[in-house]
């Protein structure tokens, strides 16, 4: 991804060639610390072409942080600072999952007990080894399409944005990436509402629509510089991807290899600009993306819903159950690792679980691709 050019360095994302980007208002990233009195990006300030620009995000091998809980040593669930840079502490056959849990009117149930919830990977039962239901920060990159279609719905969906925040941990901290053709930082980790309301005043809508290597690289972006372990990222969009290098398959193999965050969508999938068939595919698109990674997917009528909606996607943050297992197979032996999550509990009648579908083991003598094995799609 690039930076927005307002005196910083220029940044590369981590979008290798077939993979996707992750959660998003479409938009672009920036990152490192604004100046005191940041300036509009100019004709003269333009982005070197992304070819020219150094990846600083490595594929992940166990040896560069991983959010989602895999690292040789160390206290589990402790993140520390080393060599300037910050890593959770995880056992090697941790999986760490976050949670939500619906009952059948569609209300969320936040009194669960830990021996309601029943895990299993690959289809064997495995052993909760911790359990916990509190607000715990996170650390949220927020993807806007600033394609030149969303023009007209951009101050419905900037003050969404902010509002989101507001009503988030305060503990939480934040980047702003705004995509179209290209991705660009225009603000990157704080938890300042200043500083994102600045950073959502760069955003120019125009171009075409590149949300998976936005997904990509944000994803890349997350793994390698957030201070919380709990992940996600929000993307807002109005149209289907038109101009990544990757597809949506290596996209969410990509947002699995690292553990990575979970992604909520918001499809402004309305209006006399969109066709039907457009609306029912990235309807698709983005309600895949979020099922993959156990987030959610909003559909709204029209603009007056997004700041609802925004509200909805911080209770459900703030109210997740975070659960954590040791696998019994071994990370050695590779692969992707399909996880089905139940809850129940008297007094209830059928709930749902939404939490990441799978992922792929990290730690010594593990590859992310394993056996060779796919990506599920579509189930």
């Amino acid at each position: 991804m690039h930076r927005r050019s307002r005196g910083w360095d220029w940044v590369k994302g981590a979008v290798a060639p077939g993979m996707m980007c992750v959660w998003m208002f479409v938009g672009g990233l920036a990152l490192g610390q604004a100046p005191a009195a940041p300036a509009p990006a100019t004709e003269q300030q333009k982005p070197a072409p992304l070819t020219q620009d150094v990846d600083p995000v490595p594929t992940p091998d166990g040896s560069a942080a991983v959010p989602g809980g895999v690292a040789p040593t160390g206290q589990t669930g402790e993140v520390v600072k080393e060599n300037g840079r910050y890593t959770l502490r995880a056992d090697t056959f941790e999986v760490r999952l976050n949670a939500s849990v619906i009952d059948g009117s569609g209300h969320t149930v936040e009194t669960l007990p830990q021996d309601a919830f029943h895990v299993y990977e690959d289809g064997v039962p495995q052993t909760i080894l911790g359990f916990r239901h509190e607000d715990l920060p996170v650390s949220l990159g927020i993807l806007i399409d600033s394609s030149g279609s969303m023009y007209d719905k951009r101050p419905a969906v900037d003050a969404a944005s902010l509002n989101l925040v507001k009503l988030s941990n305060p503990q939480d901290e934040a980047f702003l990436v705004d995509f179209s053709s290209e991705a660009y930082i225009d603000q990157d980790f704080t938890n300042s509402i200043a500083k994102l309301q600045q950073g959502l005043s760069y955003i120019k809508s125009s171009g075409g629509t590149a949300l998976y290597d936005a997904v990509i690289a944000s994803a890349d972006y997350l793994s390698k510089n957030a201070k919380r372990s709990k992940q996600v990222l929000l993307i807002v969009t109005d149209g289907d991807d038109n101009a990544s290098s990757a597809t949506l398959e290596s996209a969410i193999r990509r947002v699995q290899d690292l553990d990575g965050p979970a992604i909520y969508c918001i499809g402004l999938l309305f209006g006399e600009d969109v066709s039907r068939s457009d609306a029912r595919h990235s309807k698709e698109v983005l309600s895949e993306l979020a099922a993959q990674t156990g987030g959610q997917a909003y559909f709204p009528r029209s603009l007056k819903d997004v700041d609802g909606i925004a509200q909805e996607v911080a209770q459900d943050i703030r109210t997740q159950y975070t659960i954590s297992y040791r696998s019994t197979k071994p990370p050695a032996l590779g692969g992707y690792r399909e996880i089905h999550v139940e809850a129940k509990e008297k007094g209830y009648g059928k709930l749902q679980v939404r939490t990441r579908t799978g992922y792929f083991p990290k730690g010594p003598g593990a590859s992310a691709g394993g056996d060779g094995a796919a990506v599920p799609a579509g189930r």
